[in-house]
């Protein structure tokens, strides 16, 4: 078994909060949480929303979004409204406060990310950002199977490297 300093799940968690160490005193600063953040982030880019869509994207489940909604919609950031063609269907938009509060935060947010990238370095950022989508894309199922062709000629000139 692997150390537990190898875990990779750790390690993400690690990382994660390494991340959000840089931007967790600007979301305090605006009285937001970090979940609020990522709802208000995302309605920005996508506009109307439907609520299950918002769920997906967001990796917030659906029992926890609606508290989360229904705290942004009291604080006049939020809209929600259903159509009458389907009742049952909550759609989700940003109302004129919370486009400005993302305009507002959204500035020195970019500021923080310039900075990690001087300290890191833009490269290797966009190298780290590009693994971990790559490890995103991976399933369970596909993890027994051979690697593709490429990765497998990568180890092989690796390991001949080594040698």
């Amino acid at each position: 078994m692997r150390s537990f300093d190898q875990s990779l799940p750790m390690m993400l968690l690690r990382a994660r909060e390494a991340a959000m160490s840089f931007f967790r005193p600007l979301l305090n600063a605006h009285g937001v949480t970090e979940q609020q953040w990522r709802v208000i982030r995302i309605l920005h880019e996508r506009a109307d929303l439907e609520f299950h869509q918002l769920a997906d994207i967001s990796g917030i489940l659906p029992p926890s979004l609606t508290g989360i909604l229904t705290r942004l919609e009291r604080m006049g950031l939020v809209r929600r409204r259903k159509t009458a063609a389907d009742q049952r269907r909550l759609y989700l938009t940003l109302t004129a406060d919370g486009t400005a509060m993302f305009g507002r935060v959204s500035i020195e947010a970019e500021r923080i990310y310039r900075d990690i990238e001087a300290r890191f370095d833009a490269k290797r950022l966009g190298n780290l950002f590009a693994l971990l989508r790559e490890l995103c894309e991976l399933r369970p199922d596909e993890l027994r199977k051979p690697p593709p062709v490429r990765a497998r000629r990568a180890a092989k000139s690796t390991a001949a490297k080594a040698r």
